[in-house]
């Protein structure tokens, strides 16, 4: 995918590989790159960039058509999850690295998703995951997409991501349907 557009409006954006917050101002003109998640990553002069599902519109994108992406299963899913971790699961797997075409669930990096409920009724997503390479600079900003997503979540009260090492990851813990979407079945 390598669609030319220009920006309608001003739209926030995060910098690629930074994680710095910049402003788009309108008119400037992009390069969609990857669009995966419902976040679109593109090219501008000044670098790449991440523009979240809900500006969209700017990109002259209809952001009806955006929200009918299914909420699929993966194989990566335990099949004991609660029902809202199992709604943690989903938006998990609307998180992608950016050079990578296959979600964070589905390229085996979340090792663990767990809620718990403190004394006073709230919940807390704890999520353990890691990253295809340990020296991978968007790590960070993978870690802020993910907690940020857990929050979109009506029950969801807070959220923790914590990037691991141990086990370190590799292709065998990959679902089936990213294997299918990388041409590895």
């Amino acid at each position: 995918m390598h669609s030319d557009t220009t920006l309608t409006r001003e739209v926030e954006a995060i910098q690629i590989p930074s994680g710095d917050t910049v402003t788009l101002p309108a008119g400037t003109r992009v390069i969609i790159t990857q669009a995966l998640g419902g976040t679109y990553t593109v090219a501008t002069d000044h670098g790449l960039a991440r523009i979240q599902s809900k500006d969209v519109d700017a990109l002259g994108i209809d952001p009806e058509e955006e929200k009918k992406a299914e909420a699929q299963s993966s194989s990566n899913i335990p099949d004991d999850a609660s029902d809202l971790e199992v709604q943690v699961w989903h938006q998990l797997r609307n998180v992608y690295d950016p050079e990578i075409p296959v979600n964070i669930v589905d390229l085996g990096l979340v090792y663990g998703c767990e809620v718990q409920q403190d004394e006073e009724g709230k919940n807390k997503a704890i999520v353990k995951m890691t990253l295809t390479a340990p020296g991978c600079g968007m790590g960070p900003t993978i870690a802020a997409d993910a907690q940020s997503r857990i929050m979109t979540i009506e029950e969801m009260d807070d959220a923790a991501v914590e990037l691991v090492w141990e086990p370190a990851w590799n292709q065998s813990m990959i679902s089936d349907e990213g294997k299918m979407k990388l041409g590895m079945m």
